[in-house]
């Protein structure tokens, strides 16, 4: 498959894709049109922050799986717009975790001890020792905005340091908090307590300015740090700060405009230090992203759960062996109940029992979710079929119990409207033979692959001859059968695995039968 990279990786990454076969095209300099066309035929794409990928891009990309970002911040993306077109997004925030975490440490101790400042006047002769009286961390707070990945390794970093820690961030649970060192207070508690702020949030709407006048003026004499993302704090503000002595410094990695403009009142101030944007610039953190990120791609292109994507399920690459069998289960399981309910789909059920249960089944049910649309919609996958059902007004609902009455584990799914229901349960026989073993409570033991013909019949003699009868008359070869009842002379329900279509003349030709109540021929497996 093609996969187009955009912006500069590592060659290691480089190397992950050619390795498993794909065709990698650089172009790194691609704008508009340019931009549009090569990503028309395009699989999979890898972007840095200098390329835009916009509604525009994403609809010039039909055959696009998946946009991996060699970083972190992922607002180049329309995600949005990803989602709806089936695309995942999908970024590197284990990468540059350390890198970023460092260069945070550095630019705080830079901040405190003025080293740059002293750095360039010795360069240019000048022997300023008595010019700067440094600031020890030891014994100073420390406010953390933002608790994530970076957020927790800088907390760490400078806990052991002597710093005491306090962080604001709403997402994270206080026995989070507790465990890496950090009480846990809100934002304003935070900014008044500190003696240095860092920031490690993402920009977004909600964190846009999120560190202004007022909140500077909380600050006080401190110092502010930011290598997470520009935009989050109001620059203007924050060199205003400076100016008047209210901030006794900050030290600045990113910037809402980049590269930062020399007209920028930043840089007047020698008490602001400023890098250009080298948190992740390191030679590790550059490979371990470039190789993380096209591992991720490689996944997707061949149709396994994504560790780190943004807008569709993913579960831990420790997990994926367990739950890997679960996943073609459950979406033939949602094929074949789709493919069996008469009627528009209302409900969607998903049921794990037994040993299932205790796995992260998120993608497994997304997956279902996409077996049960796939009849119905020309293009859909594990990333925009849960927005599928939201648009369809299709209520979906999870459940999860450890009692497993007959097997192992179990999935089952169920799809119903007002007037009628379909379940289909599945499970694996010896490890990872999956099996369809119950529709609508009959038990069968079906091979879910290729063509299904599932009959409904009065149980009565001679009519499982009658359908093989009828079948090979019109060539459909029979490759196994199910057969399973009620009572004795009630209804029966038989499943049917074979060769070919069942031909519309012969399917009347059973209906004409009062003894047959239903003949249903499923397509699994891409089978047309």
């Amino acid at each position: 498959m093609k996969v187009l990279v955009t912006d500069p990786i590592a060659d290691a990454g480089l190397d992950v894709l050619r390795d498993a076969g794909h065709e990698v095209e650089t172009g790194y300099e691609l704008e508009d049109d340019d931009l549009l066309e090569a990503v028309s035929d395009a699989h999979g794409m890898i972007v840095r922050s200098g390329t835009e990928v916009t509604e525009d891009v994403l609809e010039a990309a039909e055959d696009l799986v998946i946009v991996g970002r060699a970083g972190i911040g992922v607002d180049n993306i329309d995600i949005d717009a990803a989602k709806d077109h089936g695309v995942i997004v999908a970024n590197a925030p284990e990468g540059n975790v350390r890198a970023a975490a460092e260069h945070t440490v550095a630019m705080t101790f830079a901040a405190a001890r003025s080293i740059p400042q002293a750095h360039i006047r010795l360069k240019n002769g000048e022997w300023a020792k008595s010019d700067y009286l440094g600031t020890e961390l030891n014994g100073k707070t420390l406010g953390v905005v933002g608790l994530g990945r970076v957020g927790q390794e800088v907390a760490k970093k400078l806990d052991s340091l002597g710093m005491d820690i306090v962080a604001y961030d709403p997402y994270i649970s206080e026995e989070r908090a507790d465990r890496i060192g950090a009480e846990l207070v809100d934002l304003e508690e935070s900014l008044e307590r500190a003696d240095f702020l860092t920031v490690h949030t993402p920009l977004t709407p909600e964190t846009e300015g999120l560190i202004s006048e007022d909140e500077l003026d909380l600050l006080g004499d401190g110092y502010l740090i930011n290598c997470a993302r520009g935009g989050v704090v109001d620059e203007d503000a924050l060199a205003a700060k400076v100016e008047d002595g209210t901030l006794a410094g900050a030290a600045l990695d990113v910037f809402a405009e980049e590269p930062l403009s020399a007209e920028s009142p930043l840089l007047e101030h020698d008490e602001i230090i400023v890098t250009p944007h080298l948190g992740a610039s390191t030679e590790a953190a550059q490979e371990n992203v470039a190789t993380s990120t096209a591992s991720q791609v490689n996944a997707a292109l061949i149709g396994e759960p994504v560790a780190n994507a943004l807008n569709a399920p993913s579960i831990d690459e420790s997990a994926f062996p367990r739950v890997q069998p679960y996943i073609e289960l459950a979406e033939t399981a949602g094929k074949v109940a789709a493919q069996l309910l008469e009627g528009r789909i209302e409900d969607i059920e998903v049921v794990y029992e037994g040993d299932i249960a205790d796995e992260d089944v998120e993608f497994v049910t997304a997956s279902a979710l996409k077996g049960v649309f796939q009849p119905l919609e020309w293009q859909v996958n594990a990333v925009n079929a849960p927005q599928i059902a939201e648009d369809r007004g299709v209520d979906v609902t999870e459940s999860k119990t450890r009692q497993a009455e007959d097997f192992q584990s179990l999935v089952s799914v169920t799809v119903s409207n007002d007037d009628s229901e379909v379940s289909v349960d599945g499970t694996l026989f010896a490890g990872d033979d999956p099996r369809i073993v119950r529709i609508d409570g009959y038990r069968v033991d079906a091979i879910p692959h290729g063509r299904m013909v599932v009959a409904r019949n009065t149980d009565e003699p001679g009519v499982i001859g009658l359908i093989g009868s009828v079948m090979g008359d019109h060539g459909v070869n029979i490759a196994g059968m199910f057969n399973a009842r009620e009572t004795i002379g009630g209804e029966a329900l038989t499943v049917y695995n074979v060769d070919s279509e069942v031909p519309a003349d012969a399917k009347e030709e059973l209906e004409s039968d009062e003894r047959i109540i239903a003949i249903n021929d499923i397509t699994l497996n891409g089978q047309a």
